[in-house]
């Protein structure tokens, strides 16, 4: 059977299709990892470390690769979301899991909300409270669609190609020394910790380690046969993640290495306005609206993701339970401000669930009654029990750093 408008073989069809689920899956876990703070924290930190943040992205990414492999493989091979897979490793550890991704979810996609409306007061100078406004309607519209996953993989395939292509051309603006941080990516000068339990659990913390994984399941891609596609669409959201990383470290480094200073109040915003003038900041309202938009979907989607196998109503009115969740994101910005101690203790929460969601899916590979016959990867294995324990350790620090912080 052919297709009469295009020409293509029902077989050419279903190959079209899940090359896009799987570019899809990609992307919505890449740029759902690049939203307002990813684009901060990496001017903050790369302005007090200079090339040697290098070997911070470096080390995050190699932690990046670990977490989602492992945590994207086990998902499809079950052919459960996280939440069930959780349940079956023990009862009631799944309802914990959805509780802290779904708190954390709603938190951040209030910044997340903010952070495109400020990206269209830099684009072009509206208030960012309509900003915020406009931007949800934006997302609630795509998931009003018929077929919004479909929709949802293009805008965000989409979003992830321009915010590379803008964030590389500013690097190239601000000229980096390019040697120098190569050699201090291997071989830094200084080594921060807290900068790196930062970039990691903003990356792939929360919902967003199950935002590619979940996206996958719900488009009918599992069982053992699909572990191929679902390690390339992993590793590929891995990439994505690490060449915008790279160029926006590049584009700030450039800057501080010209001793130009960086404004404390909206420093992203000012290494692009420094490296490319006007131009510059307008190109920065770009980037921060597609990294706030994409994200704001992405967390909206997975948070619900969550809760959808709790009850046949969720499931059934999905659609309208993620809508739900991105106005009452948007009121909360709109009507109340960004509720600072509910994001700080949510933050400190936040930096727990990736040790141990991926604890817990490390448990599962290894269930007859979860994953059936599949053998689970040793050096994966080996590489996820890496995270956990580093990323368990540094968490639990920041979180004692932090709670005092919520009685200042």
């Amino acid at each position: 059977m052919k297709n009469e408008k295009l020409g293509l073989t029902h077989e050419q069809e279903q190959k079209k299709v899940t090359r896009g689920v799987l570019l899809g899956a990609a992307f919505l876990m890449a740029t759902s990892s690049v939203g307002p703070g990813f684009l901060t924290q990496t001017t903050v930190f790369t302005e007090q470390l200079a090339a040697s943040f290098g070997f911070v992205i470096l080390i995050s990414l190699i932690l990046d690769v670990f977490a989602q492999m492992n945590i994207w493989r086990v998902i499809a091979v079950s052919g459960l979301r996280g939440q069930e897979i959780a349940n079956k490793v023990l009862p009631g550890l799944g309802f914990v899991l959805a509780f802290l991704i779904v708190a954390g979810g709603l938190a951040f996609n209030i910044g997340n909300v903010a952070g495109a409306g400020l990206g269209l007061n830099a684009m072009v100078g509206i208030d960012p409270i309509m900003g915020a406004v406009i931007s949800a309607v934006f997302a609630i519209l795509i998931f009003m669609v018929k077929e919004a996953g479909k929709v949802m993989d293009k805008v965000v395939a989409v979003a992830g190609v321009i915010m590379i292509i803008l964030v590389v051309f500013v690097a190239f603006k601000t000229s980096p020394p390019v040697g120098e941080a190569i050699v201090r990516t291997f071989n830094p000068s200084e080594i921060s910790f807290f900068a790196i339990v930062t970039l990691v659990g903003g990356t792939v913390g929360g919902y967003i380690t199950f935002a590619g994984g979940h996206r996958l399941l719900d488009a009918g891609i599992k069982g053992i046969d699909s572990v191929p596609l679902v390690t390339r669409s992993s590793v590929t959201g891995i990439v994505v993640t690490g060449i915008i990383r790279v160029a926006l470290f590049l584009a700030v480094l450039g800057i501080v290495s010209q001793g130009l200073q960086i404004d404390p109040d909206n420093p992203p915003a000012s290494v692009f306005q420094l490296g490319a003038g006007e131009l510059g900041l307008r190109l920065f309202g770009v980037i921060m609206w597609v990294a706030a938009i994409t994200s704001v979907v992405g967390a909206a989607y997975t948070s619900v993701s969550f809760i959808r196998s709790f009850h046949p109503f969720i499931e059934k009115y999905h659609n309208w339970i993620i809508i739900l969740f991105i106005i009452v994101s948007t009121s909360t910005f709109a009507f109340v401000g960004k509720p600072v101690t509910i994001l700080l203790l949510v933050g400190a929460l936040n930096a727990l669930i990736l040790p141990l969601a991926l604890g817990t899916l490390l448990v599962a590979a290894y269930k007859k009654n979860i994953v059936g016959e599949y053998k689970h990867p040793l050096w994966l294995t080996i590489g996820g029990v890496v995270v956990v324990v580093v990323m368990g350790v540094l968490s639990v620090i920041t979180l004692i750093e932090q709670i005092p912080l919520l009685f200042d």
